[in-house]
Formats: structure tokens, C-alpha cells, sequence
């Protein structure tokens, strides 16, 4: 078995609009895990990047945390572990660091006492650690994927999209997923949800024809969007400026704050149209334009 891997993650943008907690799309930003097995007993973890001064570097860190639900799992872990961390997913910006730090971890662990576990596997303790599996799973699969889960029973299938880009802007804004999922109701109209359900069926289509049009049809939501725009000043006015530069849709990237625009060209100007509108707002703000990652998560053996 490998003494020491190093594995590679995608960023994610999940939802899409009205796919709540069933859409996923891998988008080319990384987090970076090495996991050496030491021969001492003991653990060590070092981290660089994005979150560096926010980060446990104890055993409850992310990363070690599902490193020890993988060797749970299989009855076997290395005696003393160092871990180092390279990030590039922001913390908190609905781009799904979380997830990426997850199966950075487990997929390492796993790795690491020679790979028993399948990823199908990976993505349930994943979800079991994350509570939905929508950003694990992309990020395991890469691509756009579409998961469903009640209780033990999950489902999980990959689709093939055209290459694309999509423009991110992320105010500076603090907003953690609990939050943002304390903002919504405990129960929804009937008619939002039928709603919600044709317009999923709409971005499935749409992402895998490149489609705009439709894509700028469907993706629309009553389910998520509406109760968490409150928490985003410059929610609206930011959608508003993207649509005005020429896109064709604008999401709420996972629980935000950070937000998602499809076009098919012009992705900076809607990345800057973006950022104006938030500045205006009083917030500072980050942009990306991220291509959609095809691959998922990737691991190679460095010793």
C-alpha cells in the first residue's frame, strides 16, 4: 500500500436554480490533500491557501474527521498521519468547500490503505458527514450530477455537458450553510414544488445542449432562492447587472452568498457587472470565471 498520496478536488456549484439539494456541477477550482502514513502515533496537519487562519488543524478538522469515518468503515488506518492541505475553494461561498475538503478526505484515507471502498461508497459517507450529498457528488464525479437520497437509499447518475464556463461573483459576505438553511420554510405550496420539479427537468436538458435559452427559462426557483435572497444585500441588483451583460441565467451558487452565471461569451463582463452591483452595496467582492471540471476528484500516489 502507498506510504503517501496526494489527491486532488474540484469546486462545485450546486442547486442550479430550482434542483435543491439534487444538482451538482464540478467547476475548475482545487483543493489539493497530501496524506502521508506515519510510523509514529500522532497527527499532523498543515494548511495553506483559502481559510489558513480559520481552519482546526486538531482531529476535528474536516479532512482527518473523514479520514476516520473511512478507516471505521474498513477496519484498518495508518498508525500516525500528517496531512497537508492546499486550498483554493473559498470557505463559505457556495462553491462547496466543505464537500471539497470531505472527499479530500475520504478519498485519501481510502487511498491510502488501498482503495476497498468504491465511490459510490466515498459519496454516502460523505453525505452522511455533509448531510446532502449535492457538492460531494460533483465533486466526486465531476460533471454535472444529479443525486437523490432518502435515509440508506441514495441515487447518484453523471451527465455529460458541452464545454462551458460560468461566471462567479462572491461578496464578502459571511454566510455559513446553516444559516442559510435555517432562512427556510418547513413546508412549501404544492405549487412551488411542482414548479421547482419542472423547472429541474428544464436545466438537466438545457445544460446538457447548451441550450441558453432554455437554460435562461428553467433556471428559476420558489423552493430556496426567495428565502435566502434576504440574507444577500445586492442579491437582486447583482442578478440584474449579469442578466444586462448578457446572461442567460443567474443562480444562487449552493446557499451562497456567492452567485452562478451561465452565457454562453462575455463571462468577465458579467463577472464585473456583478461585482459593481455589490459594491454598490457596501460589499467588497471576489470573481471567477471557472470552467466546468469533466474529471471529479483525481489521486495520484507520490510515495
Amino acid at each position: 500500500m502507498p506510504s503517501r498520496v496526494r489527491v486532488r478536488v474540484p469546486a462545485s456549484t450546486a442547486n442550479l436554480g430550482p434542483g435543491f439539494d439534487c444538482l451538482g456541477l464540478a467547476l475548475g477550482l482545487y483543493n489539493t490533500v497530501e496524506m502521508t502514513a506515519l510510523e509514529s502515533e500522532g497527527l499532523e496537519i498543515e494548511i495553506d491557501g483559502e481559510g489558513a487562519d480559520r481552519l482546526s488543524t486538531k482531529s476535528n478538522n474536516l479532512i482527518a474527521r473523514a479520514a476516520d469515518s473511512v478507516w471505521d468503515a474498513v477496519g484498518q488506518r495508518p498508525t500516525g498521519l500528517h496531512i497537508k492541505a492546499s486550498n483554493g475553494v473559498p470557505l463559505g461561498s457556495g462553491l462547496g468547500s466543505s464537500a471539497a475538503a470531505v472527499v479530500g478526505g475520504l478519498v485519501a484515507a481510502n487511498a491510502l490503505v488501498g482503495g476497498p471502498l468504491s465511490r459510490s461508497d466515498l459519496l454516502r459517507h460523505a453525505t452522511r458527514i455533509e448531510g446532502h450529498p449535492d457538492n460531494a457528488a460533483a465533486a466526486i464525479f465531476g460533471g454535472l450530477t444529479m443525486v437523490s437520497v432518502e435515509g440508506e437509499e441514495l441515487m447518484h447518475a453523471s451527465l455529460d455537458v458541452p464545454p462551458l464556463k460560468v461566471a462567479i461573483a462572491l461578496p464578502n459576505l459571511r454566510l455559513s450553510t446553516a444559516e442559510a438553511r435555517e432562512a427556510l420554510p418547513k413546508s412549501v405550496p404544492l405549487k412551488d414544488a411542482v414548479f421547482n420539479i419542472g423547472r429541474t427537468a428544464f436545466v438537466i436538458r438545457a445544460l446538457q445542449t447548451g441550450d441558453y435559452e432554455m437554460l435562461g427559462f428553467a433556471m428559476t426557483d420558489k423552493l430556496h432562492q426567495p428565502y435566502r435572497r434576504k440574507l444577500i444585500p445586492g442579491f437582486d441588483a447583482a442578478v440584474a447587472a449579469a442578466r444586462a451583460a448578457g446572461a442567460a441565467a443567474v443562480a444562487l451558487s449552493g446557499a451562497g452568498p456567492g452567485l452562478a452565471a451561465f452565457a454562453p461569451d462575455h463571462h468577465w463582463e458579467i463577472a464585473t457587472a456583478m461585482k459593481a452591483a455589490f459594491e454598490s452595496k457596501g460589499l467588497t467582492c471576489r470573481t471567477f470565471v471557472l470552467p466546468v471540471d469533466r474529471q471529479g476528484v483525481q489521486i495520484s500516489v507520490v510515495g
